[in-house]
């Protein structure tokens, strides 16, 4: 049972259960070390900044660093590049394995723009060379001499500042032109060809159902002759014939697209434990957020003011960002799975949905909570409460290490399932039909990684030790839905940020209340904020 006086207990617990680990020089060598391990000889792997983009005229977006640039350096500035290389190099200085490219120190745009580290402050974060990114241009770089030059596809989001000739665009204008990246290239083309190039017979099938999904999505792929005469021969012969074909078109390249990618993936998808650290301490303060928001919500609450003191919390406590666009919606709002107008306002019968994460030293937390506007959950919303409360507990149970990423959305489909049957909200149908119906009322997938990004890149495949992932069933019935209109406009997600350990689960987000119970109890509480009154404005 929940008692209210253990509330300030759990509160002072929270801001002493983060192990917090900074994020040294030594990590991101280490890191840098572990992508090295990964790439095939002869090869050398070129990352990129994150490009400036523009709000309005002179005033940019806030910038924030690519993710795999600042994991492999910890380096938040623009207009960089990094080199990895396999094997080590030589230069008139010696040996080295890596190089960095930065911006320069500029002492006039610094007055407008602040500090710059300069070449000075990379030499300080462990490379072995660094230099100007001026120089960048100017180095005989001899991509043509490796086997492979290892690269994410480009996108073309990426502003030319006219008056610099060094700055992101012009790099990677250089760049493409040093290893002839064709101006047509298409990443996905180019994957399939190289999926066709490594193909055992054996997997044919597979092959096929993974071209076809690429298909599904750009039926132009079909006007490839090669592509298009891959999946409609059935002569064993004439797939050989194919093969040697994107073989042979593949060797115009001694790029790769591919492989980077999955290095990356499989990097990031285990935290190390100085991640695991930081990461208590973003879910933390975001647990402190949503508790806050319980104390002080009240009927007649902006969307926008609930926002605002979720992310209050988050400054209070020395962190500057959210991890993504907040997310708070009231009534049918919370229907809408990535609702980021949060204009609206919360009546008195009204759930409030509030997916909401603290970016802490880059990693985000990722937490969800649906709470009553007036603090007392109708009877409709807290019998679809219980069903989503349920199938998460049940999602949480299963994510044991060793499990599928599946096997984590059926353990919260078959509640959420069993769960919309018995309140009538679905019929008796037969297995397709009863899924298509389910999927109305709960369209996501329940689990994704979270780290440097709230959508962090994984195979999603089987859950592994130190791998941190989120839990999320939902309900959503928006107005409208084929159901009894008691049922409509309630939106419903319970999410949970679970280190996946040897002993089991744990739930980082774990004090945050999830019981509807113990939100209730919770909400009884005095709010600070009760006393911060502005005055009216006509």
């Amino acid at each position: 049972m929940f008692r209210l006086a253990i509330i300030p207990l759990l509160l002072n617990f929270i801001t002493l259960y983060p192990q917090e680990s900074k994020l040294d020089s030594q990590f991101h060598k280490e890191r840098r070390d572990e992508v090295r391990k990964k790439m095939p000889e002869n090869s050398v792997a070129v990352f990129f900044s994150s490009p400036i983009r523009n709000r309005s005229n002179s005033v940019d977006f806030l910038y924030h660093q690519d993710r795999n640039f600042y994991y492999l350096t910890g380096w938040r500035e623009p207009h960089g590049v990094l080199l990895i290389y396999k094997n080590q190099q030589e230069d008139e200085e010696g040996f080295y394995n890596e190089k960095i490219y930065v911006r320069e120190r500029d002492a006039y745009r610094e007055m407008w723009d602040g500090k710059r580290k300069g070449v000075e402050g990379a030499l300080k974060m462990g490379f072995d060379r660094v230099s100007s990114r001026k120089d960048f241009k100017k180095t005989n770089h001899a991509f043509s001499s490796f086997a492979s030059v290892l690269l994410f596809d480009f996108n073309n989001d990426v502003r030319d500042f006219k008056n610099d000739p060094n700055d992101l665009y012009d790099l990677k204008q250089f760049f493409r032109e040093e290893i002839n990246f064709p101006d047509s290239f298409d990443p996905i083309r180019y994957r399939i060809y190289k999926r066709i190039k490594d193909f055992d017979y054996d997997q044919i099938d597979i092959l096929k159902d993974e071209i076809n999904f690429y298909v599904e999505r750009d039926e132009s792929l079909l006007d490839d002759p090669n592509i298009s005469a891959f999946l409609e021969s059935q002569n064993k012969e004439f797939y050989g014939e194919v093969k040697k074909r994107t073989s042979l078109k593949l060797k115009d390249y001694n790029f790769d697209v591919d492989l980077l990618p999955g290095i990356m993936t499989d990097l990031r998808e285990r935290k190390t434990a100085k991640e695991i650290g930081i990461l208590r301490k973003a879910v933390s303060i975001s647990v402190i957020g949503q508790i806050e928001v319980m104390k002080a919500m009240k009927p007649g609450m902006s969307e926008s003011e609930i926002q605002g003191i979720h992310e209050f919390v988050f400054k209070k406590y020395g962190v500057p960002y959210e991890g993504y666009p907040s997310i708070v919606g009231a009534g049918g709002n919370g229907c809408i799975l990535h609702y980021i107008d949060n204009n609206d306002t919360a009546f008195d019968n009204q759930l409030v949905l509030m997916d909401v994460g603290a970016e802490h030293m880059g990693y985000t937390a990722d937490v969800t909570r649906t709470i009553p506007a007036n603090g007392k959950y109708s009877n409709e919303q807290r019998e679809l409460y219980e069903i989503v409360y349920e199938a998460q507990s049940a999602g949480i149970e299963s994510a044991v290490v060793g499990a599928k990423f599946s096997d984590v959305y059926q353990a919260c489909y078959n509640v959420i399932a069993s769960g919309l049957l018995r309140l009538g909200i679905i019929g008796s149908l037969n297995e397709s039909e009863r899924y298509r119906e389910v999927r109305k009322y709960f369209p996501h997938g329940v689990a994704h990684h979270i780290g440097l990004d709230v959508h962090d890149p994984g195979n999603y495949q089987v859950l592994e030790p130190e791998m941190i992932i989120t839990v999320e069933p939902g309900i959503y019935i928006p107005a409208g839905s084929n159901c009894d209109p008691k049922w409509w406009n309630i939106g419903i997600r319970i999410e949970d940020d679970i280190l996946i350990t040897s002993k089991g689960p744990e739930n980082l987000s774990r004090l945050a209340p999830r019981k509807w119970e113990e939100i209730e109890e919770i909400m009884k509480l005095d709010s600070a904020l009760e006393s911060f009154v502005l005055p009216e404005i006509n």
